[in-house]
């Protein structure tokens, strides 16, 4: 039996080292067409800003560890061009052909195309942070546009502020990191502002239109699924892959998981499209284990995330209101503005807002911002919706305190008390 696995980063090593684990026998191929493996693709910004001093640090494993210790077969620039299901083969740009019995299709996004303007940049892979950075050490730019307020957007702009550019973010919609929430915007907006970022909402641009010394493009993001589009995977209504609980596509055999297919919303049980790293590794093993044989199955998700906007930390999880309202949910949300810790013991602010669906009393989303404990109160937050837990199940939540890491009544249970007040 022979796995091939196409993409060398977190959903595509998660599922060739899943399908090793369970299956010794196994023969399997991975199949990277960059030069390196397992990069930590999320720690580019901080490269750039210099928090991470050397670009090394960012990757993790290299084929000769994979193949040492996991006896797998991991090939660096081996970009694969054609999928032949009817024949169970892979064709790289080399000309080689490999054959499979089971694939793994993990190619994840892809970020705008490179156009001419040598002043356009991204920030997706190794090797653009290493050029980002070389050029601003280089090149001393003084004024710096960053197209798209998501995730890579935010922390390009901070980083490039880390190096005393002035950065201009436009966002051509009325909210940023993908979440039309009021509450969420004013506070992402202050904290930019405060930073002296100038972030203009509603305004589309141009790379040709902009007189900057340096673009960040980092809009569009898309799943990468040309290659298994052309082969005759299905795709889906978001864009990406669509696939099973499985992580099968329409061709037996044929798994595909990362940010190049479809998770399910578990509260709106619909198919959704969210390329973060923590899930692509989840739908990796999962994929890996049934390629092997297994019967493991990927429940979905609820849209759990964190980022850092110019030191604070911001965290969502599940619907704003906005959004459950186009759900067709009854929505009603309450936030709070608390401290983190005990007042006496060097506590910071914090923000949390629950969002509720008053006919299920359901918990449907959440966001918390802030310093210390961000992440733990966002992932609290995040399990109530997984489990559909109610808000006055929620409210009675026996949460940890002790002075220097909670007050004694846990902000996220202030705003379950306010949330249950409107519901």
């Amino acid at each position: 039996m022979k796995l091939v696995v196409i993409g060398g980063v977190a959903a595509g090593l998660s599922a060739a080292a899943r399908a090793r684990k369970l299956d010794r026998s196994m023969e399997i191929v991975v199949l990277e067409k960059g030069p390196t493996i397992s990069q930590g693709l999320c720690g580019l910004p901080y490269f750039v800003e210099g928090q991470v001093q050397r670009i090394e640090q960012l990757i993790r494993y290299t084929p000769e560890q994979f193949a040492r210790e996991r006896n797998l077969d991991v090939r660096v620039n081996a970009e694969a061009v054609t999928i032949s299901h009817p024949r169970r083969e892979v064709t790289l740009r080399s000309g080689e052909k490999i054959h499979y019995d089971k694939l793994v299709i993990a190619t994840g996004a892809r970020g705008p195309m490179p156009g001419s303007d040598k002043r356009v940049r991204g920030l997706h892979t190794i090797q653009d942070a290493a050029l980002l950075k070389q050029l601003i050490q280089n090149t001393a730019p003084k004024t710096a546009a960053v197209i798209g307020a998501g995730y890579i957007g935010i922390e390009a702009a901070e980083a490039l502020r880390a190096h005393g550019l002035r950065v201009t973010v436009y966002q051509a919609t009325d909210h940023v990191l993908g979440r039309a929430d009021q509450e969420l915007n004013a506070i992402v907006t202050t904290q930019l502002r405060r930073f002296r970022v100038d972030l203009r909402l509603n305004t589309r641009v141009t790379p040709e239109s902009l007189q900057d010394d340096m673009i960040i493009d980092a809009s569009g993001m898309k799943p990468n699924v040309i290659l298994a589009q052309e082969c005759g995977v299905e795709i889906g209504r978001t864009g990406a892959i669509r696939v099973t609980d499985r992580m099968e596509t329409n061709f037996n055999g044929v798994f595909a998981a990362g940010d190049c297919a479809e998770s399910t919303n578990l509260i709106t049980g619909r198919q959704v499209w969210v390329p973060l790293g923590t899930t692509a590794n989840k739908m990796g093993r999962v994929a890996g284990a049934n390629a092997a044989g297994a019967r493991e199955r990927f429940q979905g998700i609820v849209g759990t995330s964190i980022v850092r906007v110019c030191g604070l930390a911001v965290a969502m999880t599940g619907l704003s209101e906005t959004d459950a309202r186009a759900e067709g949910f009854e929505p009603v949300s309450a936030v709070i503005h608390s401290r983190d810790k005990a007042g006496y013991f060097r506590s910071r602010p914090t923000s949390v807002s629950l969002v509720g669906d008053r006919r299920t009393r359901r918990i449907i989303g959440g966001f918390v911002t802030g310093d210390d404990g961000v992440a733990g109160r966002i992932n609290v937050i995040a399990t109530a919706i997984t489990n559909r837990m109610k808000i006055d199940e929620f409210e009675l939540l026996d949460l940890a305190y002790a002075p220097p890491f909670a007050p004694v009544w846990d902000p996220v249970l202030v705003a379950a008390q306010q949330l249950i007040k409107v519901m």
